[in-house]
């Protein structure tokens, strides 16, 4: 089952992250499908979408390299060991 939000009369029931049941990997779909549409308004682009997973890809990256785990950003390379 998909998490979602819910609405009491016209109002979001879920006011904090701890009233929200998140997605977790297992229960995520194998396979999932983007499509991109173009606008007719500005503002337009698609590099937002790859932003986020940009610095999680990296992090795992280096500890592929490295053995070192970085938890916390800006990375710090120097420290590296």
């Amino acid at each position: 089952m998909f998490p979602k939000g819910t609405f009491v009369n016209g109002a979001v029931a879920e006011t904090n992250f701890h009233l929200y049941k998140f997605l977790k990997v297992k229960d995520a779909p194998s396979k999932i499908e983007v499509k991109f549409v173009d606008p007719e308004e500005a503002p337009t682009g698609l590099g937002e979408p790859a932003l986020l997973p940009i610095a999680a890809a990296l992090a795992n990256v280096i500890f592929a390299a490295t053995g070192i785990r970085l938890r916390k950003m800006p990375f710090d390379l120097d420290n590296l060991g």
